[in-house]
């Protein structure tokens, strides 16, 4: 079985909430176990939360999901950028797969709320990783 660690961003909780439910329920179709969930303020958070969880000899992969909206300025683009790069140094560093499911940047609210399933898409590729590492 799949043990995983799950980061969940709070920010556009109205988004993030519902991938959260698909990544839990991507889980369970999955065979996988969720072992720890950490909620952090936002996308821009999630990479100190997935190396928590990735230095857990309990965790096999680590599921992030949040959600970036475009605002007035670039921000969103800074955003996503930064919370890339900082998850795939997580990866590398702890030789944990580590997935990028945050939806963003450059879309609605709107345009989030149909993309739910990156929460669901995120933990199939963690599992898809452990197994292909393994």
């Amino acid at each position: 079985m799949t043990r995983l660690g799950l980061v969940v961003a709070k920010f556009n909780e109205s988004v993030t909430g519902p991938m959260e439910t698909r990544a839990r329920e991507a889980a369970a179709e999955h065979e996988a176990e969720i072992v720890e969930t950490f909620s952090v303020p936002g996308s821009y958070d999630t990479p100190l939360a997935a190396d928590r969880l990735a230095r857990r000899d309990d965790v096999d992969a680590v599921a992030v999901v949040g959600a970036i909206v475009t605002g007035d300025t670039d921000h969103d683009r800074v955003i996503a950028d930064a919370a890339a790069q900082g998850l795939t140094q997580v990866s590398l560093d702890r030789d944990t797969p580590v997935l990028f499911g945050v939806s963003g940047p450059g879309m609605s609210g709107a345009e989030a709320r149909e993309r739910v399933d990156k929460g669901a898409e995120a933990v199939y590729a963690a599992v898809e990783m452990v197994e292909a590492l393994a």
